[in-house]
């Protein structure tokens, strides 16, 4: 059985699962939904109603690492997983908890009117954005010269980021960020998971 994927072409945790589901050479069955519409299919096999869903073989996997992780399992020429898991962590954690709390006050600031958004990009600044600075200058990539999945988890984020003011964020003092985003911007892998896809309709 192909392996049936719910997704939302730019929620970033659906980007991060597609991108290793595509290293991994794992083909599936593409299934783009509409977040004011979700398929019951989908809510069925994860009733809180988020993507990505991967569903194979009896098994639902509904949360983006999960899908990551099992996907690197079946196959990861490139050794994405050799990584000090402690490590890892530390970022995984820092990305999907404060960064993402902060990225969604920073793209929806009509939401949280008591915020200023100068002082919301100077959080993000210095809880996410100035560490991957000094990491980077270590080597190419969060955890040295190696490309890891630690990478991809949290570039799409980053790439969010980035959108909401194009200007602000070139005016950061991160060029190591942003050449490490523009190398993910510019890869194969990438562009090979933003296909537009209509919309999927039971």
């Amino acid at each position: 059985m192909t392996p049936i994927l719910y997704s939302y072409r730019r929620c970033p945790y659906a980007i991060r699962a597609r991108m290793a589901l595509k290293y991994a050479g794992i083909e599936v069955e593409h299934r783009e939904i509409v977040l004011r519409n979700k398929p019951p299919s989908m809510l069925a096999l994860s009733p809180k109603g988020t993507v990505p869903v991967l569903y194979v073989d009896g098994l639902v996997l509904d949360q983006s690492l999960a899908i990551i992780h099992w996907a690197l399992a079946k196959s990861d020429p490139d050794e994405w997983r050799m990584v000090d898991d402690s490590i890892a962590e530390g970022w995984i954690n820092k990305n999907d908890g404060p960064f993402k709390i902060l990225l969604d006050q920073y793209k929806y600031l009509n939401r949280f009117p008591e915020l200023n958004q100068a002082e919301v990009l100077g959080a993000a600044k210095e809880l996410m954005l100035e560490p991957m600075e000094l990491a980077l200058g270590c080597g190419r990539y969060l955890l040295g010269s190696h490309l890891t999945w630690v990478d991809v988890a949290i570039f799409p984020f980053i790439r969010q980021f980035s959108m909401v003011d194009i200007q602000a964020f070139e005016g950061l003092p991160i060029p190591l960020v942003r050449a490490w985003l523009q190398r993910f911007l510019e890869s194969e892998l990438f562009h090979a998971v933003m296909h537009k896809y209509p919309s999927w309709i039971e």
